[in-house]
């Protein structure tokens, strides 16, 4: 049910008009209203009252924007009090609970939030005092509007997907310095998604930033960065460390070691703010609660000094160097199974040595990666070396790959301690089981920034079909497919006929479909391109 505030007369309000315990109301315009009880609670109202709280007009109001619109109220700094008058009764709820869950600290003090008796505000436009309160609401509402609508700002939400290495605030602040520079940044981990903040200088800064980064990958074949405009308009940082860094506050504190078991509330409060759609500046608060949510940890300000080699707008920004590998191993201990010694070649294990070739390993792997080689082996069938253009591809293969069955049996996908895969020496002959592709027109990310690298999903039974001709019909797809499984369903795309969604009844029917399908001939001049999908039909 709608939460309805209390319907209460409005009331005049002046500086001297609040006792003590500044929510008793006194004075000859007012000596006809009755004074609440102070035993009772006060019912809940669109006017939250603060006490124990030193601060300016704005500070006052963009302390409570974080939790919805203000449009009204007073400071009265003699008696260290405050009032805050919300567009709902809702907001201020919110606001409310959210005080009493833990103590918030402005200005150095611990500041108190409770509903106000009154359930309205009205002041005397007449008042100097007010005028300036006036002013400050109004600047104040300005930054609340702009922030309601998401942008463009200084505030750039980040989403990592595919994230198969770490990412660290000093890789993110090379990446985004390109752009303008970078005030602070706030790391968190939501929806076992890594995400971050940054604050960018300026609009136009964040604006290209958000252009040109958009869908971009930090290393080839991973780690794709997805951007949108925060509705946050500032953010606090109450640590140098690895989770948060202030670069106009060189001397924040890194944090002991009791405090980098608790979460900075600050980002906290920025975090549930943003994703819930509510604003905030958070710059004027300093929250300080136990969390048992993640971990956040702050650490030193000085950026760390890359090597040469570690370029962020290389390959339209996928690195994918064995250099930068290395670089981020010895700062982040990535774990040993995605370290730069794993090298390029993979070993698959366990395979149906009666249906597997080189070209149908080369196709399946070839969906996470540019294969160079491939190599069964001669007196182990069941077994193969596949040899990937990166390491980091590699990887991303051996993510995706490691136990799914393929043609019958669960394969098992390893690192290799071989750099590249032997071929064969001249003149000799291994029975067609090594093969090279390495310069294959079937390659997926040839391109720096190729599309493809967005598009990397886990095998799943739905498949992606493109490069279909007009003229090919559904029931000539069907025909094709259906020598691999039962289809469970297809689908064109509305906007575009060149592509379709084809459901096969398990994922492995949806592996041999992909492996035997990839590169079919339905024209001329045009082959089937299949990949697996992440919408479900």
């Amino acid at each position: 049910m709608k939460r309805t505030c209390p319907v209460i007369m409005k009331r005049t309000f002046s500086n001297d008009e609040f006792d003590k315990n500044g929510d008793s109301v006194s004075g000859a315009q007012l000596s006809d209203i009755s004074k609440k009880s102070r035993s009772e609670p006060a019912l809940p109202s669109r006017v939250v009252h603060l006490r124990n709280i030193e601060a300016t007009e704005l500070e006052v109001v963009q302390l409570g924007l974080p939790f919805g619109r203000v449009t009204n109220f007073l400071n009265l700094r003699k008696k260290s009090q405050a009032f805050l008058e919300f567009d709902s009764c809702d907001h201020a709820k919110t606001m409310v609970d959210y005080f009493n869950s833990g103590p918030a600290m402005l200005n150095g003090r611990q500041v108190f939030a409770q509903f106000s008796n009154h359930g309205e505000l009205r002041t005397d436009p007449t008042n100097r005092s007010n005028q300036q309160a006036h002013i400050a609401l109004t600047q104040a509402t300005e930054l609340y509007e702009t922030a309601q609508k998401g942008g463009p700002n200084c505030v750039l939400r980040i989403s990592i997907i595919n994230m198969l290495f770490p990412v660290s605030i000093d890789v993110l602040h090379q990446i985004f310095t390109k752009f303008g520079s970078v005030l602070k940044i706030i790391t968190f981990t939501k929806n076992d998604k890594f995400q971050a903040l940054i604050q960018m200088k300026d609009h136009s800064g964040a604006q290209q930033a958000k252009l040109q980064l958009h869908g971009q990958n930090i290393y080839n074949g991973c780690c794709t960065l997805q951007i949108e405009y925060s509705k946050l308009y500032s953010l606090t940082v109450k640590y140098n460390n690895d989770k948060s860094r202030d670069y106009t506050n060189p001397t924040l504190p890194s944090g002991d070691s009791q405090q980098t078991q608790l979460q900075s509330n600050s980002e906290q409060m920025a975090n549930m703010l943003d994703s819930r759609g509510l604003h905030s500046n958070t710059s004027l608060l300093s929250l300080n609660r136990s969390s048992s949510n993640d971990d956040y940890r702050y650490g030193a300000n000085p950026l760390i000094n890359a090597p040469p080699s570690f370029n962020p707008m290389q390959s339209q920004y996928g690195l994918g160097s064995a250099q930068m590998v290395s670089h981020l191993q010895q700062q982040q201990q990535l774990p040993p199974q995605q370290s730069v010694q794993n090298g390029p070649v993979i070993l698959v294990s366990n395979l149906n040595e009666d249906m597997v070739t080189p070209e149908a390993l080369f196709t399946l792997f070839g969906v996470y990666g540019d294969v160079h080689r491939v190599k069964i082996l001669f007196n182990k069938k069941d077994s193969a070396l596949i040899q990937f253009a990166t390491p980091q591809q590699a990887a991303v293969a051996h993510q995706h790959l490691d136990h799914i069955t393929m043609f019958g049996k669960q394969i098992k996908v390893s690192f290799s301690k071989h750099q590249f895969v032997q071929m064969p020496k001249e003149g000799g002959s291994d029975m067609g089981l090594t093969k090279d592709f390495t310069n294959s027109p079937l390659h997926r990310f040839k391109k720096p920034g190729s599309k493809n690298y967005n598009n990397i999903y886990p095998p799943g039974s739905v498949l992606h079909l493109s490069n279909i001709p007009t003229e090919t019909n559904e029931e000539e797809i069907r025909r094709i497919f259906s020598q691999y499984g039962t289809i469970k369903r297809f689908k064109f795309f509305e906007k575009d006929r060149k592509m379709a969604l084809i459901e096969m009844d398990s994922i492995e029917e949806a592996i041999a479909a992909l492996i035997n399908t990839h590169n079919y001939r339905l024209a001329d001049s045009m082959h089937l391109r299949v990949s697996f999908s992440k919408t479900k039909l």
